[in-house]
């Protein structure tokens, strides 16, 4: 099982999984999951009991908690920016969501910031994005343009899950016109770049937009879960 740590709170939830050996053993693999506004109650191990989470459990059963582990704001954009910097986002002025009406060095991470994916780029690791953005629109903040080889994901702050639906999804700059729900999609990417890179160090960054607004789901998930009456659950 991957060595492995799970951090949770109010605005992210994020799983780091480790030590998957590249072909350059002092290079482990690096996978970092963010699920999007889950609550620190809504996965089995932390108390869920009508959604059941078994692979993330396992992940914390096999390898470290860390309890006392939270993220640095309340919502989406800030938290990003301090987990993708390692720096309170308060300390480059990226407190808010960007806004198309902002000033251009806030619409999106300061270009002056160092990003995760520039310094494990640098140490001669593929870098790839899978999932949500939120960091800026525009061509300077484009994930490519902040240390990731890959992308393949949406640039805003929500989108729908159902095809056809939503801003467009992007593989790099290009627009694709995608097929599946969008979970799904992303789970199907991120297994791809893993099966691409296997043979040389990575570190992949999926941003899962679940489970975040709007609240969408498929029959077969439906279907599952048809005991739970709150349409808002």
């Amino acid at each position: 099982m991957h060595r492995s740590s799970i951090c949770s709170a109010f605005a992210l939830h994020i799983t780091l999984v480790a030590g998957v050996l590249s072909a350059d053993e002092s290079k482990p693999n690096i996978i970092v999951i963010v699920g999007d506004d889950m609550g620190y109650a809504d996965i089995g191990v932390h108390g869920c009991r009508d959604i059941p989470t078994p692979h993330l459990d396992a992940l914390a059963a096999a390898g470290v908690r860390c309890t006392n582990g939270y993220v640095s704001g309340p919502y989406c954009s800030p938290t990003r920016a301090g987990l993708l910097t390692g720096r309170y986002q308060q300390r480059f002025g990226h407190e808010f969501n960007p806004s198309g009406k902002a000033r251009v060095e806030t619409k999106g991470l300061p270009l002056s910031e160092t990003t995760i994916a520039d310094r494990l780029s640098a140490a001669g690791y593929a870098t790839g994005l899978v999932g949500k953005w939120h960091l800026g629109n525009d061509e300077e903040f484009h994930p490519q343009s902040r240390g990731f080889d890959e992308f393949f994901g949406f640039l805003g702050g929500a989108h729908a899950y159902f095809p056809g639906h939503g801003a467009p999804l992007l593989r790099g700059r290009e627009k694709v016109n995608e097929k599946e729900y969008l979970t799904d999609a992303f789970g199907r990417e991120a297994v791809t770049f893993v099966d691409r890179h296997r043979d040389e160090p990575f570190f992949l960054y999926l941003a899962f937009n679940a489970v975040h607004t709007p609240m969408q789901a498929d029959e077969g998930r439906l279907a599952k879960f048809s005991s739970i009456t709150d349409k808002k659950r």
